[in-house]
């Protein structure tokens, strides 16, 4: 089995870099400080962002290497595991922000985690900054890195989490602008899901696998099921669930219109496990029921 090398405190890992600890549950951390180290694979029990600031190749997330360019960000939710191992030591560059979950626990912020999908992207969905935004998330560590240097009062937890909080929202309005600007990465997405859909239904797979998933269609076209969906959603303005109820409604009237089937058989074929699920999907989305629709065709 793979060694991991576990980090379950910021103090572990900050000793690991060879950076002081300033506060037991956030740090930003100089990975330049650490000393030269062999390729291992890495584990941590709390939040991380990397931001890269030169290019190497020293990052693997599942079974995908990384090759990320200077000024890339990299996000990780706890427990996730990134890097390679291997005998070639590398020195680590860049700066990491690290916090644990106990820092924003019962903050608006601790609700509100869940917002931000980009902690569960693929490493190769990582952030790539322009020189600008660069800017502004140094600005975004300083702040924090300011508070942290500070000596602690009852005005610390507040501000570190704010400022945490501003850096991810902004990352969230880079990744919107990413979407739109690296066309050449995401082009031809949309195409290559309705053509996943369309051969989906020429296929045996509704009667063996049912309704197609999101998740499923991410996977098929090599994509995290968050990023996929954000990719969708900013790309036509409608969920990727949706998308993938409107082509089988639209694939449903196609077969109703035909009308050498019975709902039921429609329904099942479909890949609906019930067909008053089918009838339930198609009159919220059409306004009528399916048998309504047929007496209409």
């Amino acid at each position: 089995m793979e060694d991991i090398r576990y980090f379950g405190s910021v103090k572990e890992y900050n000793d690991f870099n060879n950076n002081a600890t300033l506060h037991p549950l956030v740090s930003v951390v100089h990975l330049e400080k650490a000393a030269p180290r062999k390729l291992q694979r890495l584990r941590y029990g709390f939040y991380t962002v990397f931001l890269k600031q030169i290019y190497c190749g020293d990052l693997r997330y599942g079974l995908n290497t990384y090759d990320y360019e200077e000024g890339t960000l990299i996000f990780l939710a706890p427990q996730q595991a990134i890097g390679e191992s291997g005998d070639t030591y590398y020195q680590p560059q860049g700066l990491a922000l690290v916090f644990h979950p106990d820092l924003i626990a019962g903050t608006t912020l601790g609700k509100n985690m869940t917002d931000y999908h980009f902690f569960s992207y693929a490493v190769n969905e990582a952030l790539h900054l322009s020189e600008q935004e660069r800017k502004i998330i140094h600005d975004c560590f300083g702040k924090i890195e300011y508070e942290l240097q500070h000596a602690i009062d009852k005005h610390s937890k507040k501000l570190i989490v704010s400022n945490i909080e501003l850096f991810l929202n902004y990352c969230t309005r880079f990744y919107d602008r990413q979407f739109i600007t690296r066309e050449h990465v995401n082009k031809g997405i949309l195409e290559r899901f309705e053509e996943l859909l369309r051969s989906y239904y020429l296929s045996d797979k509704p009667q063996v696998l049912g309704l197609p998933s999101v998740s499923w269609c991410a996977g098929e076209l090599n994509l995290s099921t968050n990023y996929f969906g954000d990719l969708i959603k900013k790309e036509i303005g409608v969920s990727a669930q949706e998308y993938i109820q409107t082509h089988v409604i639209h694939a449903a009237k196609e077969r109703i219109s035909a009308g050498d089937q019975s709902i039921s058989e429609i329904a099942y074929e479909l890949g609906f496990k019930y067909p008053q699920h089918f009838s339930r999907l198609f009159k919220q989305k059409e306004g009528v029921t399916p048998n309504e629709f047929k007496n209409l065709s």
